[in-house]
């Protein structure tokens, strides 16, 4: 539903409605003042970072065809150095390059193979701290949602990357998710969350109805408490919308399939 200015009418006359100086415009249910000095400013603000990274990438891309052909530069170096300690005989013989060559990039990868891995170690330790985190800390999916969080973490995690340190979110079409109430700046996790959840085509299935109780669980026979539960029907679509996380509500959440 597209954005639209929220007006009044007066004497038969239709004016703006303004809200502490700043125009106001309706998205859905919810009312928007906005800050167009602030905004205008700030779409300046990106076009010029954009022309900045656009010049830098450009310039470093005119540096690097200079190296172009070398796939790894630290073997190269390596390679080159040890070639250069051979004497003539030896660099003669094009199999005994080719082995000096295959030997140097080895030890390279050798040497570098801990901190690689080390590296990946700490990337998915800190997806998990932010991400993670994120799902489990968010009042969104805590109000709006009748399903565990795993579930929504597996359903909906790969949206979210870390990007300078910071979690950005991408809808299904692999665009950035902006905030609508901060024009210009990224949204926030339950910002970004609503969004996605709005465009899930099983939407229905995961938000809290009128039959479901605040934690998304549901009561139990006779009418006394029981432990989480769902619907038939949204265990066989959650069953086609990503298997994996229904059988993992099943068997480690232990959650209950109620009629």
């Amino acid at each position: 539903m597209a954005i639209k200015l929220k007006t009044v009418e007066v004497d038969g006359k239709t004016y703006a409605e303004v809200q502490d100086g700043k125009p106001v415009y309706v998205d859905g249910d919810k009312d928007l003042p906005m800050d167009v000095p602030a905004m205008s400013d700030k779409i300046k603000a990106l076009g010029s970072e954009a022309k900045s990274h656009r010049e830098a990438k450009q310039a470093a891309e005119d540096a690097l065809k200079k190296f172009e052909g070398i796939d790894d530069p630290a073997a190269a170096i390596k390679a080159m150095e040890t070639v250069a300690n051979l004497d003539d005989k030896k660099l003669v013989d094009a199999g005994e390059v080719e082995k000096v060559k295959k030997a140097a990039i080895e030890a390279v990868e050798k040497q570098f193979a801990p901190y690689k891995e080390k590296a990946e170690t700490l990337e998915k330790q800190l997806r998990q701290e932010k991400i993670g985190g994120s799902f489990a800390r968010s009042k969104f999916i805590a109000d709006k949602l009748a399903v565990p969080v795993p579930m929504v973490e597996k359903t909906f995690g790969d949206h979210f990357s870390i990007e300078d340190g910071k979690i950005v979110a991408k809808d299904a079409n692999g665009n950035a998710i902006y905030s609508k109430e901060r024009p210009g700046e990224m949204a926030s996790f339950d910002e970004a969350m609503e969004s996605l959840v709005d465009q899930f085509p099983f939407k229905d299935s995961i938000l809290k109805g009128r039959n479901q109780n605040g934690s998304g669980a549901t009561g139990g026979a006779n009418g006394q408490s029981g432990g989480k539960t769902m619907t038939r029907k949204q265990y066989d679509e959650m069953q086609v919308s990503d298997p994996a996380a229904a059988k993992k509500a099943i068997l480690e959440d232990g959650v209950k399939v109620v009629d």
